[in-house]
């Protein structure tokens, strides 16, 4: 299993979700607002305090909990959705999951997610 988390602009998130709703099999999403920063340029310091962090609109995180053979395809679909050619596209992560837990049920593994 793979938890995938991508960081992106927000005005891509509803077109990333519609496009991943339609993959078979996928278990569900996670989306909530963030806020940072990636490589400081010196376009992004600023004279009054140093450095401006937040100086754009608020990113979206999302984070799934996949079966290893849907991992390929979920990033696919995120990268090519939310590509628009610009900084500040965001970033897709990849881990390894070794274990899910049901609370509800006490199911364990990939009959969790």
């Amino acid at each position: 299993m793979k938890e995938i988390k991508a960081i992106i602009q927000p005005q891509v998130l509803a077109d990333v979700v519609d496009a991943l709703r339609a993959i078979p099999g996928l278990p569900g999403i996670s989306v909530s607002e963030v806020r940072g920063f990636g490589r400081i340029s010196d376009s992004d310091r600023t004279a009054s305090n140093g450095l401006n962090l937040f100086r754009d609109t608020p990113m979206v995180k999302l984070e799934l909990v996949v079966q290893d053979q849907l991992t390929s395809e979920v990033i696919s679909v995120v990268g090519n959705r939310a590509r628009t050619g610009r900084a500040g596209d965001g970033k897709i992560f990849v881990y390894t999951v070794d274990e899910v837990v049901r609370i509800r049920t006490g199911e364990r593994g990939e009959k969790a997610i």
